[in-house]
């Protein structure tokens, strides 16, 4: 069976390598330029821009939504207000500001028979939990849908340690399980190019600031400062401030200073393949792969929903249902 999905926030794609062998992408939405003019090197459609001037009913009919979308603080603008007149409220109107009400509106208007969602890992813990607790509520009870969250590390799949939490919804209550990801994975040595470019090692000036800085903050007892990565085990996470220094990833050399990753050695650390393209400067292809999402485990993910829906195998009570907790 095929399956038609929407891919917003769509960053370069990350979620859509992992969907495509399923079925075909719709409609997609990112509204920086750079990560559009990636995407539709690599996909060949251009993603419409703003979330927040898309109308839901505008949005084509799909089987799975997808969406890595940014963690933003909810806002409670006007619920006091509310509450002052006596009015009722439901969590979407809790979540309207928020970038996830952007989520929830398509949601409840095209009511597909399955969702992803990816964020960083502290979304669990935001703001006390109250953040996550709207979220699953929103989903749940006024969606409607069989909600299950989980962290995964990628580091069994890439040689990274990349710590996310991945939100799967069901319309119907059915069974699901997450994948089992390997406690151990490949060596950051397995993606590395041979005979790199000697601009990615880092300067005497900028080497010597990094030592200094970390030896500062050392002797305050913090652990802030330059990563140099085990080249037989994985690295630290990689973001979207690598373009800056490359700090929190550095490949030691012999003889040499340490060097950044290039952008090819990036989009590996991701899982994307040589064949991804990268049409746009180093500056903005850091960004977008630090913004992205680990290919390999998404398509573990992927795989697993697909099943789910295919076994279309159903929960049978309510007791079954609270059991989906996020589990680390």
């Amino acid at each position: 069976m095929s399956y038609d999905f929407i891919d917003l926030f769509a960053g370069i794609g990350g979620m859509r390598l992992a969907f495509e062998p399923y079925g075909r992408c719709v409609f997609s939405c990112e509204w920086d330029t750079k990560a559009q003019e990636t995407y539709e090197k690599n996909f060949g459609d251009k993603p419409v821009g703003d979330i927040k001037k898309i109308d839901e009913k505008a949005v084509p009919g799909h089987d799975i939504l997808l969406a890595g979308f940014p963690c933003q603080p909810f806002s409670l603008a006007g619920v006091s207000k509310k509450k002052s007149l006596g009015k009722e409220h439901g969590f979407l109107d809790e979540t309207q500001g928020t970038l996830f009400f952007d989520i929830a509106r398509i949601l409840k208007e095209k009511q597909p028979q399955a969702f992803l969602l990816e964020n960083v890992k502290n979304l669990r813990t935001h703001d006390k939990g109250k953040t996550f607790n709207k979220i699953m509520k929103v989903l749940e009870e006024e969606l409607g849908y069989t909600v299950y969250a989980k962290v995964l590390n990628a580091k069994g799949l890439v040689p990274q340690r990349r710590e996310r939490i991945y939100i799967v919804g069901f319309k119907k209550p059915i069974k699901f399980n997450f994948p089992d990801i390997p406690e151990n994975g490949p060596a950051i040595i397995s993606i590395l190019q041979k005979n790199v470019d000697p601009k990615y090692t880092l300067s005497d000036k900028l080497w010597e600031y990094l030592k200094s800085y970390k030896e500062k903050h050392s002797k305050k007892g913090n652990g802030f400062g330059y990563g140099l990565a085990d080249l037989d085990s994985f690295s630290r996470t990689l973001s979207a401030r690598y373009h800056k220094d490359g700090s929190e990833i550095l490949i030691p050399q012999k003889g040499r200073n340490p060097r950044k990753l290039t952008p090819r050695e990036c989009a590996r650390l991701q899982g994307f393949p040589d064949s991804f393209e990268i049409p746009v400067s180093n500056t903005a292809a850091y960004k977008q792969f630090g913004n992205s999402v680990p290919v390999p485990v998404v398509k573990k993910v992927a795989e697993q929903i697909i099943h789910a829906l295919e076994r279309n195998e159903t929960i049978q009570t309510d007791i079954d249902i609270k059991k989906n907790a996020v589990v680390d």
